[in-house]
C-alpha cells in the first residue's frame, strides 16, 4: 500500500484528540514528501544530525519533533525549530533546553520521559526522580520551556498484557502529576506513547499523541541504491 494509504488508515483509526506523529527517521526526504503530499505534518526523528538536515531541505510549515535520545551538546543545533523534544529524562538536559531556548526568543515545548519498560537499555526518569525535578526550585525558575506532558516507551515484548500495564500505570503517574503541579495549565495535556506494534493498546490507555514509523514508511531499507 502507499504512504499516503497507510496515512489515511491510521489516522481514521485514531481518535480526534490523539496526534499522529509519523516517524520518518532514516527515510530519504522524498518518501517523507509523500506523506507530506498526503497532508501530513508532523514528523518525529531520532537523531539531531539527520533532523537538521531534513529541516533544511524540506518545506518551513512541518512540525518537527525530536523523539529520540538527546545529548546536552546537541540541544543547540534544533533549538531555533524544533516543535516538541519527547525525550527530556533530566533537569541537567532541561536546563540546556531553557538556555539555549532563551538565545532564540522562544519557548520549546517538552515532554518528560517516564522509564516505564522493564529492559535496562531504555532511558527515562523514575516516578521519585519526575517528583524530584518537578519540585525543584530549578524548575520552577525555568521560563523558555513548557512541559506539556509525559513520554514513555514500553516493553518491545510480544506480551501485551504487560505493554497495557506499562502504559496504564504512565497514565495514571500523568494524572497524579497533572493534579499535584499542573492544575491549573491547560497545556499539560500530552501523554506521548505507543508505536506501531502496540499503539492501539496505547490509545485505550490514554495515549494523546502516537509514534508511528513501520506501519507508514514499511521497514527501513539500509541499503544504499
Amino acid at each position: 500500500m502507499s504512504i499516503q494509504t497507510n496515512i489515511q488508515e491510521i489516522k481514521s483509526s485514531l481518535p480526534p484528540h490523539v496526534t499522529l506523529v509519523a516517524v520518518s527517521k532514516t527515510h530519504p526526504v522524498e518518501v517523507i514528501m509523500e506523506a507530506y503530499n498526503a497532508g501530513h505534518r508532523i514528523f518525529g526523528e531520532n537523531k539531531v544530525q539527520e533532523l537538521v538536515s531534513k529541516y533544511e531541505g524540506m518545506p518551513k510549515d512541518i512540525e518537527w519533533h525530536l523523539i529520540g535520545h538527546l545529548q546536552s551538546n546537541k540541544v543547540k543545533y534544533i533549538a531555533a525549530f524544533v516543535s516538541l523534544i519527547h525525550s527530556v529524562d533530566s533537569i541537567k538536559l532541561l536546563e540546556v533546553i531553557d538556555k539555549e531556548a532563551q538565545k532564540h526568543n522562544r519557548v520549546i515545548d517538552c515532554l518528560l520521559q517516564i522509564h516505564i519498560a522493564s529492559e535496562e537499555t531504555k532511558f527515562g526518569l523514575s516516578a521519585d526522580e519526575l517528583e524530584e525535578l518537578l519540585s525543584s526550585n530549578d524548575f520552577k525558575e525555568m521560563k523558555n520551556i513548557r512541559v506539556v506532558g509525559l513520554m514513555g516507551m514500553a516493553t518491545f515484548t510480544d506480551n501485551m498484557a504487560q505493554v497495557r500495564m506499562e502504559f496504564k500505570f504512565l497514565n495514571n503517574l500523568f494524572k497524579s502529576v497533572k493534579e499535584k503541579y499542573f492544575a491549573d495549565k491547560p497545556w499539560f495535556k500530552e501523554l506521548s506513547m505507543g508505536m506501531s506494534s502496540d499503539y492501539a493498546v496505547a490509545v485505550e490507555e490514554g495515549s494523546t499523541m502516537v509514534r508511528i514509523g513501520s506501519n507508514i514508511f514499511g521497514h527501513r531499507n539500509y541499503k544504499s541504491n
